[in-house]
């Protein structure tokens, strides 16, 4: 497993995420549904949260999803999953959270782009 990506110094908080819940029609995608976790680590979702634990956070839910969907399609193979709707509905969730983060991705290293253009 790679180690994670330490956070970028000089951002303490990101604004104006709060509304985030109804964009995503109540889906949580990467701990942004604003529904509360059951870990121990407080829902990243506010005016004061850090945007590198909502990013780690959202990584380990793709991850999660991957492997959910790998050990699924194991099962699929030896035939011991009763309905393999369900290895469908996890694959799909796991491909529809991997481009999601390829586009998040995308965004951000456009914008650091867009940013060293400015700087030159």
């Amino acid at each position: 497993m790679t180690s994670p990506i330490s956070p970028i110094g000089g951002f303490s908080s990101v604004s104006g995420l709060s509304g985030l819940s109804g964009v995503t029609g109540g889906l949580k995608i990467g701990g942004l549904g604003g529904a509360s976790e059951t870990g121990s680590t407080p829902s990243a979702v506010g005016p004061n949260s850090d945007f590198a634990s909502m990013v780690a956070k959202g990584l380990e839910n793709v991850q999660a999803a991957q492997t959910k969907a790998s050990d699924l399609a194991v099962q699929v193979a030896d035939g011991r999953l009763q309905d393999p709707a369900q290895y469908t509905m996890a694959s799909t969730e796991a491909a529809l959270g991997l481009q999601l983060t390829m586009a998040v991705r995308n965004k951000a290293v456009e914008a650091f782009q867009e940013i060293m253009r400015m700087q030159a």
